[in-house]
């Protein structure tokens, strides 16, 4: 699930925004014709996208970007195009000009999403950065036992060190690991390989973790190209 805020003064343009979000779905929306009170919003729970009007009542939207969390993906909202080289000079992602459609729109979210991605990504070699609530913690491979999906979440199952729970989808995840030490067996797991103890039938053991992993239907030549791997290993 996407998080995000909108602010505008205007109550119509956010019920259109409200109706696209909607539209494209996974989208958990929050709207605020109160900047004060948005940006209050903003600052508390840290959402993944907010929509910022530029010319409102009250407020700037371009001064009140200044007092955005770091990492928040920017999208500015205006009916005046003459205030888009101010919004991209706010490090905005995107810049939507009013009357908003929806394929503008759609193009828009996928942006954001192309840079949060790119934010996941762009880390050290041998870890990634994740969101945990409301910080990021650096996860490094080499400590990672287990993935479990959990809807558009993972669980991330460490060796000596607390799980994490962090929004991100399966396929996302599995696109950021090295396929040389990790692999996926089921819809919902992916193991580290180094923590592979023992197989059973269509179940893997790992050490350090009690749980047992079962292999989908799907994975079961994966298994066995994974048990051929240690053939000269005592895993059996």
């Amino acid at each position: 699930m996407i998080k995000c805020v909108a602010i505008d003064d205007e109550p119509i343009a956010l019920s259109i925004i409200q109706e696209y979000c909607k539209s494209y779905g996974n989208i958990d929306l929050k709207t605020f014709t109160s900047p004060i009170e948005g940006m209050e919003c903003i600052k508390s729970t840290l959402p993944d996208i907010v929509f910022l009007d530029i010319e409102m009542n009250s407020h700037n939207g371009v001064a009140l970007a200044k007092e955005l969390p770091e990492d928040t993906c920017l999208i500015f909202t205006t009916a005046y195009s003459e205030y888009a080289l101010d919004g991209f000079n706010a490090d905005a992602v995107d810049f939507l000009h009013k009357p908003i459609f929806y394929p503008r729109f759609e193009r828009a979210i996928e942006k954001a999403r192309r840079f949060m991605k790119h934010e996941i990504k762009d880390n050290a070699p041998g870890a990634i950065t994740m969101k945990v609530e409301r910080k990021n913690v650096v996860v490094n491979f080499k400590d990672i036992i287990l993935i479990e999906a959990m809807d558009n979440y993972v669980k991330v199952y460490r060796k000596d060190l607390p799980m994490i729970i962090s929004q991100i989808t399966m396929k996302e995840m599995e696109s950021l690991l090295s396929p040389e030490a990790f692999i996926r067996v089921h819809r919902s797991f992916i193991v580290a390989i180094d923590s592979i103890e023992r197989f059973a039938n269509k179940i893997i053991y790992l050490h350090n973790h009690p749980q047992a992993i079962p292999v989908g239907r799907k994975y079961l030549q994966t298994l066995n190209d994974l048990k051929n791997s240690f053939k000269n290993s005592p895993l059996k």
